[in-house]
This record gives C-alpha cells, sequence and structure tokens, in this order.
C-alpha cells in the first residue's frame, strides 16, 4: 500500500480470514527518531539501495532503516 486511500480500503474488508503469517515484528519503525547517521557511500551501493527500495515502494531511508533494524534482530536471534 502506499497511499491512505489504499490502506482505508483494505482495513474496509472482513478480514478475519487473512492470513497473518506473512507479516514481520518491527521494533523501531514507531519509536522517535532522535539519531542521525551520516554515510559516504560508493555511488553504485547507493544507487542499488534507491533502486531495491524503489521496487518496494518505500523511502530509500526507511529501507536503510529497515535493514539496519533486520540486521540487528539476526545478531539478537543468534545469542
Amino acid at each position: 500500500m502506499t497511499t491512505d486511500e489504499e490502506a482505508e480500503t483494505f482495513l474496509d474488508q472482513d478480514l478475519s480470514d487473512l492470513d497473518f503469517s506473512q507479516f514481520k515484528p518491527v521494533k523501531f519503525e514507531f519509536q522517535a527518531k532522535a539519531a542521525r547517521l551520516n554515510m559516504r557511500l560508493p555511488v553504485p551501493l547507493l544507487d542499488a539501495v534507491k533502486a531495491r527500495a524503489k521496487a518496494r515502494g518505500v523511502p530509500y531511508t526507511r529501507f536503510i532503516s529497515e535493514v539496519l533494524e533486520q540486521a540487528t534482530m539476526v545478531k539478537a536471534d543468534r545469542r
């Protein structure tokens, strides 16, 4: 979903038969974002990140946040 209208349409339907197994827990998305991160990356890497984010329909900064969150969750699961 990329618009409020799509979200409203989705929520208007009967969700009792929806398969929620595809959803993943999100830890950091709803916390206040007070920290800033500045990075220098090779242009081809940033271009690849932007392309992947665009394919998913999210801003590239959110995509990077999601990747970082997934990386930290994987590490925590291995302990």
